[in-house]
């Protein structure tokens, strides 16, 4: 390995010539400014002094371990690729302390380890592990480069006051207008898109500008290249998020961007107050921000598109944005947010949060039933969050008629996702990947993330003739974004209803959910897929869910000594068939045991013309010689038929208890469903006992067939 030489002792001697200790700490002038230095200094107790630890106890432990600068050699997760992330944090660390406590410990230590980067950095060509399309220089993409730049030019600008004018010039000719000049002009293809990686390589070079005075650097930042607006921070703006502040890679990949946005845009409301860019684009970024805490349920984010499942509210990126926001609005909601990330942002913000949890003021936050729309005109689809109870225990109900979401999107317009009792219930397998696990393909997205897991078959929605949607051709997908029809809310249900009919030629998708809010009974859900075609196709409508089978009343079921796959191509090849039965015209019943609750699926079907349905039941694992997936499981729900309706109600009830050994309510509530059309739409009753009937009535609009408009009538209560 090979490793930039230590500093040594007679170097630290000439860093205090040259001036390293000789000035009082300046404030510093990017995302912290004096007002959030003061803050800092004069709060102490609660989160706040826990934050403060955390800080001091990474800058101590690097400078205990010393400058370590390897030279690059590893792809993401190996021992190079980690040095140079923990590198730039304890630079971070280290020169916030020096702003709060004013010990030149770790002035010393930010100089020694920038000026050991400043030798370096000119001597690198491309890293040996580079990404083809965007190579980095000390990692092996530019984007890691780019937050490594965005960390350390905050470092540099909270103690660079302390350093001579020899050595300011040696660190920004040698280190910071080189990586600047790397992300920018050197990869004008990353600069200019429009995109998180774009936005994180503006962010970074913007704030080298408001650091170091180059004011070419900050409107290159903020309008491209060619200062012309068609690019840069203002379009990332315009373009990236609709006017919900909905990210159109979804919330895993907004949380990752939030960071740059947010951080740019405080050194931008640092530097220059009157471009008031908080208030830009109606507040588009507090809205971002508002969105992202709420595209989550009980910690995590909503697994839509590529996302790793374990991301949740208690990342940095969150943490640092929320300090901002409450600066901003002083929302005390947001102290919500904040106890449960169980630490504050070290800033003005975090201060008040710190004090708001430690005074007892929490406000609780609002987690509401909204619709999310997609696009940066809002027109592009939408997701749809249909709520009842808290965000930590309460049920949840994920409408995805979405846009696909660029790269990173999936193949499942019109699937959905749902959340009871602080439970993933119906899931979304999210992302095939092991991040910085070296080990899995060097913690690249795997091949079974396109295999599998982009593929129609692997989320909860309708597959035609075994085949994705738009044939898995990106550029189509990212032109036909599903329509949001209706968004309905009142006292009985709220519901959502979706529709698109490119995703399959000569075949129109309508899919309407409702989250029935009875007042005795759990909420439950009714979800019914209209499809209308001409021609007879092979219909499956996947079903992924979390739990142990209780029991079902399949007809003719039967299990199978040998699994075989269910196809060979389009993730089918990935799916095991366990068993299967025929299923009736209605009334077909699955029950599962998740956590300590029951959940039951009562479903059915109505077509003039079909052949037998059938009920498939899988696990994953087929072709799969490197135990890549989850084991994951389901049932597929298969019908021959041209125009079909395929209709469902997902109820939980009762309660296991493993440790008291009882069982209650563990039997469905559902006595049947009877779905019949009418002549102004269709109608679906379902028959909940106890004197529990509720109709969901359908009508047609007033163009076409399509079902447009909704409403759940409860019929009777005791």
């Amino acid at each position: 390995m090979r490793l930039m030489p230590l500093m040594t002792k007679a170097f630290s001697i000439l860093l205090l010539l040259l001036g390293v200790a000789s000035a009082a700490a300046a404030s510093p002038s990017l995302v912290l400014n004096e007002d959030d230095i003061g803050a800092l200094r004069e709060a102490s107790g609660g989160l706040l002094e826990t934050s403060l630890q955390a800080n001091k106890i990474v800058a101590d432990e690097a400078i205990a371990a010393g400058i370590v600068v390897p030279w690059p050699k590893d792809a993401g997760g190996g021992y190079t690729h980690e040095q140079h992330k923990r590198n730039y944090k304890a630079m971070y660390a280290a020169a916030l302390q020096y702003q709060i406590s004013g010990d030149t410990r770790y002035s010393h230590y930010v100089a020694e380890m920038l000026s050991a980067y400043a030798d370096m950095y000119p001597q690198l060509d491309l890293h040996p592990e580079k990404k083809e399309q965007t190579p980095g220089k000390l990692f092996w993409q530019s984007l890691n480069e780019a937050v490594w730049l965005v960390y350390t030019s905050q470092a540099y600008d909270m103690v660079a006051e302390t350093f001579s004018d020899e050595l300011r010039d040696r660190l920004k000719n040698n280190l910071l207008f080189p990586v600047a000049d790397y992300l920018s002009k050197g990869q004008p293809q990353t600069f200019d898109k429009i995109h998180n990686h774009g936005t994180w390589a503006v962010a970074a070079v913007g704030m080298v500008g408001y650091a170091t005075g180059r004011d070419d650097y900050v409107e290159q930042a903020l309008k491209g290249l060619d200062r012309r607006g068609n690019s840069g921070f203002y379009k990332q703006l315009d373009e990236l998020f609709s006017p919900d502040g909905y990210y159109t890679e979804g919330p895993y990949y907004q949380r990752y961007a939030l960071m740059p946005f947010v951080w740019f845009a405080k050194a931008i409301e640092t530097n220059e107050p009157d471009k008031a860019i908080f208030k830009y684009r109606d507040g588009i970024l507090l809205k971002a921000i508002y969105t992202t805490l709420e595209l989550s349920y009980n910690g995590l984010f909503l697994p839509i598109n590529d996302a790793i499942k374990d991301k949740g509210i208690k990342t940095e990126e969150l943490v640092q944005a929320l300090a901002i926001a409450y600066d901003i609005t002083a929302d005390k909601s947001l102290s919500d947010i904040a106890r449960q990330q169980e630490r504050v942002s070290l800033s003005a913000g975090g201060v008040a949060l710190s004090k708001i949890i430690a005074e007892g003021e929490v406000v609780p936050y609002n987690y509401p039933s909204k619709v999310y729309r997609d696009g940066a005109d809002g027109e592009q689809g939408a997701l749809t969050l249909l709520r009842s109870g808290d965000n930590e225990s309460g049920t949840l109900v994920v409408a995805k008629n979405t846009s696909q979401g660029m790269g990173h999107g999936h193949y499942d317009r019109l699937s959905w996702q749902f959340y009871d009792d602080g439970h993933e219930v119906v899931t979304d397998y999210g992302a095939a990947r092991y991040l910085n696990v070296e080990a899995k393909y060097g913690g690249h997205y795997l091949t079974e993330n396109k295999t599998w897991a982009k593929q129609t078959v692997a989320h909860n929605t309708l597959v035609v003739d075994k085949a994705s949607q738009f044939d898995t051709d990106l550029d189509k997908a990212n032109k036909n974004p599903a329509e949001q029809v209706a968004f309905i809310q009142d006292n009985v249900a709220d519901i959502s209803i979706g529709r698109i009919n490119t995703a399959y030629e000569g075949v129109q998708l309508t899919r309407i959910q409702a989250l029935v809010k009875p007042k005795s009974i759990e909420p439950f859900v009714i979800d019914v897929v209209s499809i209308e075609s001409d021609t007879q196709h092979l219909y499956d409508l996947p079903l992924h869910f979390n739990g142990q089978v209780i029991d079902h009343n399949l007809e003719n079921s039967e299990s199978f000594n040998i699994w075989k796959p269910l196809g060979k191509s389009n993730g089918y090849q990935h799916m095991l068939l366990r068993s299967e039965g025929n299923s009736a015209t209605t009334n077909n019943r699955l029950t599962w045991l998740m956590g300590d609750r029951f959940y039951s699926y009562t479903y059915g079907y109505q077509a003039e013309s079909a052949k037998q349905a059938n009920t498939l039941f899988f696990q994953l694992g087929a072709n799969d010689p490197n135990h890549n997936l989850r084991r994951d499981q389901g049932v597929v729900r298969r019908l021959k038929a041209d125009s079909a309706v395929m209709y469902a109600v997902l109820e939980p009830h009762g309660e296991y208890n493993g440790t008291a050994e009882y069982v209650r309510n563990s039997y469905s509530r559902v006595n049947s469903l009877d779905y019949k059309p009418t002549k102004t739409g269709a109608e679906l009753t379902v028959d909940m006992g106890q004197g529990l009937t509720y109709t969901l009535i359908l009508t047609k609009g007033d163009e076409n067939s399509s079902l447009v408009k909704a409403k759940v009538i409860e019929l009777s209560e005791n």
